[in-house]
């Protein structure tokens, strides 16, 4: 249930994974520009898919890079760095990402915090998802048996109710039979059903990867305080 940190989501971006498919499973939101949600039916921002667009350029460009630097109260900071180009195209683009943050153009380091959007011209506020949210919005998009949904066992599928608001996004496809699948690359067997990726999807096969590898740095969540419960002594 803990937020992932923005420095696993610029690491995980830094190691050579497609920000076309890390930033659209691990944001919510940055700066204001909203992902897409399957589970709650929200369209994604065009801005945000923009942004995405840019931001994998940068990757291929080797424009974008990632610093972490400690603070004076000891705990470590991110910091997203862009790097001089003499490509006016590539410059152009940097200038683009900017402005979709709503940065200041003459920044080149920018300090990247969790949450929401302050407003500030400085930095980068990135709402993150946890994996429970991660895992619900992947879960949105699973078929449903329609068995299952005629005996009232389970409500049906987006991809069954055919919703016009379900966004696109990294491609998940879950399949599911009776009898056990011979060419699956992965499969588990839940109330006499099988629900498996297929061998031969390997953009699945690719998803499901990052998901697994994201399981692995879940527990580096955002910390935060505990909540404190305050009762008035003359209650």
């Amino acid at each position: 249930m803990t937020p992932v940190q923005p420095s696993s989501v610029l690491f995980v971006l830094q190691s050579g994974y497609s920000a076309a498919r890390i930033m659209p499973i691990m944001l919510e939101s940055i700066n204001g520009l909203n992902n897409g949600s399957s589970r709650l039916r929200r369209l994604v921002d065009p801005k945000f898919t923009r942004l995405v667009e840019l931001m994998q350029e940068g990757q291929l460009a080797g424009a974008i890079q990632i610093r972490i630097e400690p603070s004076k109260s000891g705990a470590e900071s991110s910091v997203l760095v862009f790097g001089p180009s003499k490509d006016p195209e590539l410059a152009a683009k940097g200038r683009e990402i900017k402005t979709l943050l709503g940065i200041r153009p003459d920044l080149r380091e920018l300090k990247v915090n969790y949450g929401g959007y302050s407003g500030r011209d400085d930095e980068i506020d990135m709402m993150t998802r946890s994996m429970l949210q991660i895992m619900l919005e992947f879960a949105a998009v699973v078929q449903v048996p329609q068995s299952d949904v005629e005996q009232g066992k389970a409500l049906p599928g987006l991809i069954d109710t055919r919703a016009p608001a379900a966004p696109g996004g990294p491609p998940l496809q879950v399949l599911v039979t009776d009898a056990q699948p011979k060419d699956a690359f992965v499969a588990v067997q839940y109330h006499e059903r099988w629900f498996w990726i297929a061998d031969a999807d390997v953009q699945s096969k690719y998803t499901f990867g990052i998901i697994m590898l994201l399981f692995s740095i879940a527990d580096t969540g955002v910390k935060g305080a505990p909540p404190v419960v305050t009762i008035p002594a003359n209650q």
